[in-house]
């Protein structure tokens, strides 16, 4: 019988794609205005998700990839431009991200349908200030309990550390419990592994294994709870 549902947040409730172009934009109208933003995020988008990876099994830090996300980025488009001013986009880009805050197709719908069944919580490896706001301006705050972050527990997902300390604050069990993320390493494997169930967010139908749980769209998530 599960009781709580935990979600993730970047590319599952909060459309990180979409709100990170608005910010970009943004940026780049005031300080790059020659960059073409298409072109721009064409090239962000793979190198910022392959840097991902590495930051959550601690391979680079915080600052590395804040730093190496933008660096390659601009050589990959040829754009000449210098360290610090990478680093004050770095801090631009941190400032301004939270400002645009579109979530998925549904996802208030399912949050309002959830909510009246099961206790929510959110895990999510995203930074602890970064990530407040997003929930806070994207106006979801209310629907969750506990919102669990890397920094808070010490490690990142899919460390089992990290379930285990979502579950003892949420003051309920890892059977009782279910996932829903966006990632198949992190959010999925990472609970699975834990001993939790969890359900693959899949919008771009993704191929994987026959026994992942998976939806492509948050309302159907009203087929498994």
């Amino acid at each position: 019988m599960i009781t709580d549902v935990f979600f993730d947040l970047d590319h599952t409730l909060w459309d990180f794609d979409t709100n990170s172009t608005l910010a970009f934009k943004k940026i780049f109208n005031k300080a790059h205005p020659s960059i073409n933003i298409n072109e721009f995020i064409s090239i962000y988008l793979p190198i910022n998700t392959a840097l991902w990876k590495l930051y959550q099994v601690n391979k680079i830090s915080n600052e590395e990839l804040r730093y190496r996300r933008l660096k390659e980025s601009f050589d990959g488009l040829n754009y000449a431009i210098s360290d610090a001013e990478i680093n004050q986009l770095a801090i631009d880009y941190i400032a301004f991200l939270p400002e645009n805050n579109l979530l998925f197709d549904g996802a208030i719908e399912i949050l309002d349908y959830l909510s009246k069944k099961y206790k929510l919580h959110i895990i999510t490896n995203g930074f602890a200030e970064v990530q407040t706001k997003k929930i806070v301006n994207s106006n979801i705050a209310s629907y969750f309990i506990t919102v669990t972050n890397s920094e808070m527990s010490g490690v990142k997902k899919p460390n089992p550390i990290i379930f285990d300390h979502a579950v003892k604050i949420a003051n309920t069990s890892k059977e009782k419990s279910i996932m829903i993320g966006d990632c198949i390493d992190s959010d999925v494997n990472g609970a699975l592994n834990y001993g939790m169930d969890a359900v693959f967010f899949n919008p771009y139908n993704a191929k994987v294994e026959s026994h992942i749980k998976q939806v492509s769209h948050l309302l159907e998530l009203k087929k498994h709870l």
